[in-house]
């Protein structure tokens, strides 16, 4: 009983943070801002090739009839569409509950424009990020918290059936979720962010026995 997390391929958000979406001052609303991140960005030429190599792996890992599910977003569905292009029909699945951390009016703020805006919020952005909560945007710890462990009970039943499950997912979903998977803080999870993220593309394989989940390995991509 099977569970991947799977974090989606690089986005051209990723590779270009300085350059691309993030400028100051930023030249949009956050509705507007937030509509790009899901709708808009897309993989990058490496994201593509990190894709296809997730088409060379996840079969053997999941084995047949894996129940695929993704998050709302462009890059997160790409990224399945490419990496497992034969599944049946209605499969994958999209979920909010695997959508990256909703950032509201801070989208694609810079943390200079950020901080400039929303000085009462800048000691939590720097030292307690879990619960830095943007106005019209969700916290860590309790949000996407949330949807993570809904997805997680999700899993859990599926798994039931001996089936593999996937989630295609985002950094911050990924992180809520190994938080619970882990069985450690939240804290704990973003100091071992701060010395290297999960890579894109990037699979961590849990094993479901007696109700909890053992995580069995990890596997990032050589691209």
């Amino acid at each position: 009983m099977t569970l991947l997390v799977v974090r989606h391929a690089e986005s051209v958000e990723n590779a270009d943070k300085d350059n691309g979406f993030y400028q100051d001052p930023r030249p949009y609303s956050g509705d507007a801002a937030h509509a790009i991140s899901r709708t808009i960005v897309g993989l990058t030429p490496r994201g593509f090739r990190q894709a296809q190599w997730l088409a060379e792996v996840l079969p053997q890992l999941a084995g047949p009839e894996p129940h695929v599910y993704t998050s709302t977003y462009r890059r997160a569905i790409d990224t399945a569409a490419i990496a497992l292009p034969a599944l049946p029909d209605g499969w994958p699945w999209q979920t909010a509950l695997l959508d990256e951390q909703h950032y509201g009016d801070a989208t694609y703020m810079t943390k200079r424009e950020l901080y400039d805006s929303y000085p009462e919020l800048a000691e939590d952005r720097r030292l307690r990020k879990h619960i830095w909560t943007a106005p019209g945007g969700e916290s860590l710890a309790e949000d996407v918290l949330k949807r993570a462990a809904e997805f997680a009970a999700l899993a859990t039943a599926e798994l039931q059936e001996a089936r593999t499950v996937l989630a295609f997912t985002h950094q911050t979903a990924a992180v809520a979720l190994r938080s619970l998977l882990d069985l450690r803080t939240l804290p704990e999870i973003l100091a071992d962010e701060r010395k290297g993220k999960m890579p894109n593309a990037a699979i961590l394989r849990y094993e479901l026995l007696n109700g909890r989940f053992t995580r069995t390995g990890t596997i990032t991509p050589p691209i």
